[in-house]
């Protein structure tokens, strides 16, 4: 342990293990990371040390740590509600999906290599000791861990070598509270049943249940939380209602693209048009646009167009590159995108969304995906070769235009080359940065999260629609966010029974 000695929190951490409790639920999207996250602030206001921890992930939305590695963008929200930046040991596995039925695997925040479904099935029981390691160096440091699970345990076919649910709690002897979400329906069955399919040492980790999302009364689910409890003799630690700020936070997985704050809204706001695609990475890129209240950010699904009445076009980020490059044209949306510039609109291209800008991609050693190379859509002078080497790095500078500071990170694979480098988008630490058309209207760069940068943003919507006033502060809004979250949870849950719990260990 990092210090020996009683605290002012009451743990002895030279006699006792660091307090850890594990969030699982009976199933994703149940509201697992949104509970640590909330909880973590809760319990960082008490005066505690809290550390977020997550096995093993599966997400494209991630994020660059303070020791240059990456992992799920959940984990690194969950770091903010703790008041620390994000560390690679905080999600030792990370899965970034490239296909349906592969991924690359990230391991300490490292490229380790890429699996399909079933060699991953036999790798990931040689992963254990690195997340057991990553889990030992976050505890040594803090006085609570909170733990988030992936998916469901009650997925038995997974449970051969599991890291990412019970696996990892009996491997490290941490609690576990299981989280039902009653908005789906069900949650009497999906908690009474993932009960039952545990083998008995799993269901003696359990500690108690809560149900989440419940819109109403929530005395009115008194008599399901009997019935849960007399089937499954775990406790209730509570009844969450819907959080509706949920939507102001970034989100982890592309579940979310089908919430309301990425679909039309109309009333003469500025519209933003996305196309939504397959592979799809690091789309909280968008979050602060969809933010600003007179904004209208529209993820397009396929089978539709991209709209002719929007000013802006943002091309996102991606795990495959060529291959949804092939999705975009198959969909019509490089003719769609041809037609905007022709009629005078805005396009911004986002690390992939960037390379596809340009006149050619090639990636020789598949590593973004299968090998070759693809014709871009040829609106920017520049041409990407994909390599082995990831950069990883946080980033501050300033718009190449304006002037206005901007902050964010590099997380790619790819060299970019050609004449409209000449007219860097950014300046990043004294360096020029993307490149933009010769009317500049067509603009792409390598920096994820830059639209957060309130300075950058308003002054981008002020030449969508001059003479625009206002914003939103966008990490203010954050914060205040995770606050008002923290305030939710501890109001609803029994914050000092789950410390209780999470002592006990």
């Amino acid at each position: 342990m990092s210090r020996a000695g009683a605290t002012d929190t009451g743990i002895r951490r030279d006699r006792k293990r660091t307090a850890a409790l594990m969030i699982q639920g009976t199933g994703s999207d149940v509201g697992k990371s949104l509970i640590v996250a909330g909880l973590a602030r809760a319990f960082t206001r008490r005066g505690l040390r809290v550390r977020p921890f997550k096995p093993q992930n599966m997400s494209n939305n991630a994020a660059v740590t303070v020791d240059g590695g990456e992992i799920g963008r959940a984990q690194a929200l969950q770091a903010r509600a703790c008041g620390i930046a994000p560390h690679s040991d905080m999600n030792p596995v990370l899965l970034k999906p490239q296909s349906d039925t592969g991924a690359q695997i990230v391991v300490q925040g490292r490229v380790h290599g890429w699996a399909n479904a079933a060699e991953y099935r036999n790798l990931k029981r040689t992963l254990l000791p690195a997340v057991l390691e990553s889990f030992g160096r976050i505890a040594a440091d803090a006085d609570l861990v909170l733990v988030e699970g992936a998916g469901s345990p009650a997925e038995i076919n997974l449970r051969d070598g599991d890291i990412a649910n019970m696996g990892f709690a009996l491997a490290a002897e941490v609690p576990v509270v299981l989280v039902g979400d009653i908005e789906r329906g069900g949650v009497i069955a999906s908690l009474v049943g993932t009960h039952l399919l545990l083998e008995p040492a799993e269901r003696a980790a359990l500690k108690g249940f809560i149900v989440n999302k419940f819109r109403g009364d929530p005395r009115l689910f008194d008599d399901g939380i009997r019935a849960i409890v007399e089937r499954t003799g775990m406790e209730c630690l509570g009844v969450a209602p819907y959080f509706d700020a949920a939507s102001a936070l970034p989100a982890e997985d592309s579940a979310s693209l089908d919430s309301t704050r990425l679909q039309p809204r109309t009333d003469g706001r500025i519209r933003v048009a996305i196309p939504r695609l397959p592979r799809i990475a690091n789309f909280d890129d968008l979050d602060p646009l969809a933010a600003e209240a007179d904004v209208s950010v529209e993820m397009v699904p396929a089978g539709r167009p991209l709209p002719e009445d929007a000013e802006l076009i943002v091309l996102p980020g991606s795990k495959s590159t060529l291959s949804d490059l092939a999705f975009l044209r198959r969909q019509g949306w490089d003719i769609d995108i041809l037609a905007h510039v022709r009629r005078g609109g805005a396009v911004i291209g986002l690390c992939a969304g960037y390379q596809m800008l340009g006149k050619r991609i090639a990636d020789p050693d598949g590593v973004d995906g299968n090998a070759g190379e693809a014709p871009g859509l040829g609106l920017l002078a520049v041409e990407t070769i994909m390599g082995r080497d990831k950069t990883l790095i946080a980033v501050k500078g300033g718009d190449g235009l304006s002037g206005a500071p901007i902050h964010g990170y590099e997380m790619h694979v790819g060299a970019t080359t050609g004449p409209d480098l000449e007219r860097p988008m950014l300046v990043i630490d004294g360096k020029p940065h993307g490149a933009s058309s010769r009317d500049g209207r067509v603009r792409g760069c390598y920096i994820h999260g830059l639209l957060a940068s309130d300075d950058y943003r308003g002054k981008l919507l002020r030449g969508l629609r001059p003479g625009r006033d206002g914003g939103v502060a966008y990490d203010t809004l954050v914060e205040t966010t995770l606050d008002r979250l923290a305030d939710h949870l501890a109001e609803a849950l029994d914050l000092d029974r789950l410390l209780t719990i999470a002592r006990a260990r």
